[in-house]
């Protein structure tokens, strides 16, 4: 008899509580990565990554490797999991990442709160978290996010604006944003130029370029500035909302 099955012996003999303390559950369901497996505990979801090419039993046995857990197969998925998992707007589901450390988690609350079709680089991921050295900590961080699309760290880009890479690829990531609503020839532009930060002279405001306020800037309104000190020198306070300040 498999540890699994002693597990799920002494798990049915001593009622739901214990089920729920000895196993995590879990399912695929569909996503913008396409199908994905899901792991979900008691206290919400703790696990995502693509079923593109992974059976259910390989993500079951690298979960257990990492959370140290058996799974069992859900029949039903967790509320708010799979509006979240196609980009609709709204509450999502809880997340379990109470197995982290208190920055990771501050990582992860402040790259999911980057709005949809925008973008914010390492460095400010990493000041908006409390550690403003700690750049290239916050990167590693979402690098081993447990769970991408519900914390979108492909949101998430170089300090020279460049997009950079994806846990999976670099043309995802690009696709995921295009999808969003952001322009990504355009940024990619932008950036070739040095645009890093875009400031209005009707507004006197400067935001990141991705900004929905920045969106609405007109041409001849337009100012773009590399560093947001020299935005600020200029005379242009730093947007509230995008808080390029936070890379100064």
């Amino acid at each position: 008899m498999s540890i699994e099955e002693s597990l799920a012996g002494l798990a049915e003999q001593n009622g739901p509580d214990l089920e729920a303390r000895v196993f995590a559950g879990w399912l695929t369901a569909p996503s913008r990565l396409g199908d994905v497996h899901v792991a979900v505990t008691g206290a919400g979801v703790q696990y995502l990554r693509s079923a593109d090419g992974t059976p259910g039993e390989s993500f079951a046995e690298t979960y257990r490797e990492r959370f140290g857990r058996p799974l069992r197969q859900l029949s039903k998925a967790p509320r708010g999991l799979l509006p979240a998992l196609k980009g609709s707007k709204g509450q999502g589901p809880d997340l379990d990442v109470g197995g982290l450390s208190e920055f990771e988690r501050s990582v992860l609350d402040v790259t999911s709160r980057i709005p949809a079709g925008q973008v914010r680089p390492y460095g400010w991921v990493a000041r908006e978290a409390g550690r403003p050295a700690a750049v290239r900590a916050a990167a590693s961080v979402l690098a081993r996010n447990p769970v991408p699309l519900l914390v979108p760290c492909h949101r998430v880009v170089r300090g020279t604006g460049v997009l950079g890479d994806y846990m999976y690829g670099a043309e995802r990531k690009r696709e995921l944003l295009s999808a969003e609503g952001l322009d990504v020839d355009g940024a990619d532009a932008a950036t070739a130029r040095g645009e890093l930060f875009v400031a209005s002279d009707t507004t006197g405001i400067v935001c990141f370029p991705s900004c929905h306020h920045a969106r609405r800037i007109t041409g001849p309104h337009r100012r773009p500035f590399r560093k947001v000190d020299a935005a600020r020198a200029a005379g242009y306070r730093p947007c509230r909302d995008c808080r390029p300040a936070a890379v100064a």
